[in-house]
Formats: C-alpha cells, sequence, structure tokens
C-alpha cells in the first residue's frame, strides 16, 4: 500500500488531508514539523510527502532540500502564499508540485496519483492486512483460500480502517469518511457496523482485530 507522509504543524490540517487520503485507499503517517518527519523517514518507508510550507523551526522548502538529500520520492508543498515568487522557492527546493490553501482534497489526490505515476509507485487495489486481502475493485474480501462478500457499508467501513492499521478514529471521523458530511443519522451507526464486522470474522483467523479505543472511537490492528 503506498504510504503518504503528511506535514503540517496544523493538526486540523494534517487530519483533513489524512481523512481523504485514506478513503482513496492510502496509508498516512502524520508530522507536526520537518524534524519530526526525517526522524519518521528514518524509521519507515513513505512513498510521498505532503508538505506545508508555513512551519516553526523548518521550514517547507527546507524540510524538502533536505528530503531531496536523501531520498527519492514526490513532494507535494501545500501553503497559503500563492506569489510566484513563493512558488519558484517552492520549486527550487526540489517540490514536485505546489498547492495553494485552500485546496479541494480531490486535486490533491489527482495531483498525488499523478506523481506516484511519474515516480513509477502505483497504488495497488488491494489491502493486505494480516491473513485478509481486500479488494477494494472488486468489494471482495479474501481470507487464505475463502473469499466472502460484505454489505457496502461493512465493507467500506473495514477498507478504511484497514488502511491505517493502529490508527484511531471517532465515531464522528469514521462517519464522514464512511457515510458522509450529509449523514444525518446517529454516530451509534458505527458501534452497529462495528459489531457486524467482529461477528462476521469471530470463527475465522482473518489475523487483525477491531479495537475499542474507550472515550475515543476505534482502531484496526494486525495480530499475526
Amino acid at each position: 500500500m503506498i504510504s503518504v507522509l503528511i506535514v503540517d504543524d496544523d493538526p486540523a490540517v494534517r487530519r483533513l488531508v489524512s481523512i481523504h487520503l485514506n478513503e482513496a485507499g492510502f496509508q498516512t503517517v502524520q508530522a507536526e514539523n520537518g524534524k519530526d518527519a526525517l526522524t519518521i523517514l528514518q524509521q519507515k518507508k513513505c512513498d510521498a510527502a505532503i508538505v506545508d510550507v508555513m512551519m516553526p523551526e523548518m521550514n517547507g522548502f527546507e524540510l524538502t532540500e533536505a528530503i531531496r538529500c536523501d531520498y527519492d520520492l514526490p513532494i507535494i508543498l501545500l501553503t497559503a502564499k500563492s506569489a510566484l515568487s513563493d512558488k519558484e522557492s517552492g520549486f527550487r527546493s526540489g517540490t514536485d508540485d505546489y498547492l495553494v490553501k485552500p485546496f479541494e482534497p480531490q486535486e490533491l489526490i489527482f495531483r498525488l496519483n499523478a506523481l506516484l505515476r511519474r515516480y513509477n509507485k502505483q497504488q495497488s487495489s488491494n489491502i493486505q492486512i494480516g491473513n485478509t486481502t481486500i479488494d477494494t475493485k472488486s468489494y471482495e474480501v479474501q481470507i487464505d483460500d475463502s473469499s466472502m462478500l460484505l454489505p457496502l457499508k461493512e465493507f467500506e467501513l473495514l477498507s478504511f480502517l484497514a488502511a491505517s492499521p493502529r490508527q484511531t478514529f471517532s465515531r464522528a471521523q469514521l462517519i464522514d469518511s464512511v457515510w458522509g458530511l450529509d449523514f444525518d443519522g446517529d454516530e451509534r451507526t458505527v458501534d452497529v457496523h462495528i459489531k457486524r464486522l467482529r461477528e462476521r470474522f469471530k470463527n475465522r483467523q482473518p489475523g487483525f482485530k477491531i479495537l475499542t479505543v474507550r472515550g475515543v472511537g476505534y482502531k484496526l490492528e494486525e495480530t499475526v
């Protein structure tokens, strides 16, 4: 699965970008500043980076230059600055693309996919977690040699959690990402669907479990 590093000192922006990338099938890792981002890159393979320009200590231009010294991956700079001179600074630092805030999340995904193709890093339609393969194109879930079809919302919920294992999501985040911003039902809908998923996999060995994080929400973890 394609892993994208999101670097921004604004947690709301990180959350927004992460939710939309997770929906599109990407795994995301977050950092609140340039130093943390470089530490993450040393510890974890990332296939792309989305970097804010205006950050304390190390700005996005400086971080981009640092990434370019040691890593070959596509970089998109996000910034509120739209002046031509700022864009020039961005491209001189080594960025591949430049997107001005506010931006449409779908445009960010289009640009990211275009860069990944240029770097020959293809986004797979499959999510592999434990013994389970989730095919986001055929909507099929395969556990070892057996396959199963889930109701649409259960499938989308499972896919979303599996795309970012070990990451905790609140009920509100799951509602926004799976049911959509215009959903007017109760957040307990998430609890019902989580319970159904647990029942469906109870007597199987999927290699993962869906955990309740008390007072927060849910996360999916690999068990094998």
